[in-house]
């Protein structure tokens, strides 16, 4: 089922794209939201041509940057599309480059479908339980080419945890000590936004650790490529895995890693 999606999400991902690379280039105007996060010029143009394309699947949206569907008018939807439209928008303020688009296909809970974006490098992750997990550029004429195939990375030998470019709690720290007294030396990578995925597809990185808050379409696009190369995100705190289409949006703490990664 999921294939039918593919080549329609790639397309609005690339001219959303387009469109944030101009505003990128140029000055731009900030405004801050009821909870002062920052937005841009670029999240509400990025929202409005994935909208308008993805809505043509006639399939729930829920949007970081548009009102959200109530809970009772979702709950028993079998899907609905996560989209965060620029993620990562302190960091496209700050002009590092850490930003991406993300878009997830939820079925009853569950992610099914995902693509991470990042405009600057012109990449695509995206995957999904029943076709794999690709990382493809711009312009790739057959998305699902063996040859943008990804498999399960080899774990670095001095594990390497990936985190945000946020100040370092003391949670953190305690996780990481207790876990060295196991596995090792542990080294630190930071990077903003859902990037933080691309490393850990590709090896860079061992595990993701969030215990700071975060929303649902902030992850569930990774989580779907993520499980399909054997890697999964938990609840910090309980162990259960991270579900969508709850009612208040906000994910738990996590940890992400591969199945047989143990650290402790």
């Amino acid at each position: 089922m999921v294939k039918h999606y593919i080549s329609t999400i790639i397309d609005a991902i690339e001219q959303a794209s387009e469109k944030i690379m101009k505003i990128y280039a140029k000055d731009f105007q900030v405004e801050y939201k009821n909870d002062q996060s920052p937005v841009t010029e670029a999240d509400i143009a990025s929202n409005k041509i994935l909208t308008r394309i993805i809505s043509q699947f006639d399939i729930t949206i829920i949007s970081e940057e548009e009102k959200k569907p109530s809970f009772e008018s979702r709950k028993n939807d079998s899907l609905v599309w996560l989209i965060d439209p620029l993620d990562g928008t302190r960091e496209f303020i700050k002009k590092n480059g850490q930003f991406c688009i993300c878009i997830a296909l939820i079925e009853n809970g569950k992610p099914i479908l995902g693509f991470i974006a990042s405009p600057t490098t012109k990449t695509i992750l995206f995957g999904g339980k029943t076709i794999g997990a690709f990382s493809i550029p711009y312009g790739a004429q057959n998305p699902l080419n063996s040859k943008w195939k990804l498999e399960k990375p080899t774990p670095n030998e001095s594990k390497v945890l990936i985190r945000s470019n946020s100040p370092i709690s003391n949670k953190t720290i305690d996780f990481i000590s207790n876990i060295e007294k196991t596995v090792g030396k542990v080294s630190q990578i930071n990077k903003g936004s859902a990037l933080k995925f691309f490393d850990l597809l590709n090896g860079n990185a061992d595990f993701y650790l969030r215990l700071a808050p975060t929303m649902e379409w902030d992850i569930a696009a990774g989580q779907a490529i993520y499980e399909t190369i054997g890697g999964e995100i938990r609840n910090f705190d309980t162990q259960e895995e991270l579900t969508y289409n709850k009612k208040n949006l906000i994910n738990p703490y996590f940890l992400a890693k591969l199945k047989t990664q143990k650290l402790d």
